[in-house]
């Protein structure tokens, strides 16, 4: 019942190209205010405020989407997985945040957190782990 690893990374890739278009929306929407104010940036300047501005986007778009009715994301639903508790509830805006911030646990780990999914009974990644949360196929 739980969704392996190769399908996680299917659906991350489609959570990733939307958020990159959603970036690149917003960067040239940022670029055009600052032509139209006269406002130059060095690259480091740039750099920031689009962690500043990305950051918080990303954090809303997957705990958002993980505590919705729908119980995913987007790329998560295009697969047909969804975010559970250990119990198989639906999880809460709060534990989709704790999930999200986790996965710095997961990244830093030099993405050890991430390739756990692979080898963990329950298919979970440090963040999952960390969260109470499971990731199982919706039609199971």
């Amino acid at each position: 019942p739980y969704a392996g690893f190769w399908k996680r990374v299917a659906a991350a890739f489609i959570d990733n190209i939307l958020m990159m278009l959603i970036f690149i929306i917003l960067g040239g929407i940022l670029a055009l205010m600052m032509i139209i104010n006269d406002i130059y940036l060095d690259e480091e300047e740039y750099d920031v405020i689009g962690f500043i501005i990305s950051f918080p986007i990303s954090w809303i778009y997957f705990a958002s989407f993980e505590s919705s009715f729908k119980q995913a994301t987007p790329g998560k639903m295009a697969l047909g997985i969804i975010v559970t508790d250990l119990d198989g509830n639906k999880i809460t805006f709060r534990r989709a945040s704790g999930r999200f911030f986790a996965k710095l646990l997961s990244l830093f780990t030099c993405y050890i957190g991430y390739i756990m999914v692979a080898f963990t009974q329950k298919k979970q990644g440090l963040h999952d782990i960390v969260g109470g949360c499971l990731v199982k196929n919706k039609y199971t």
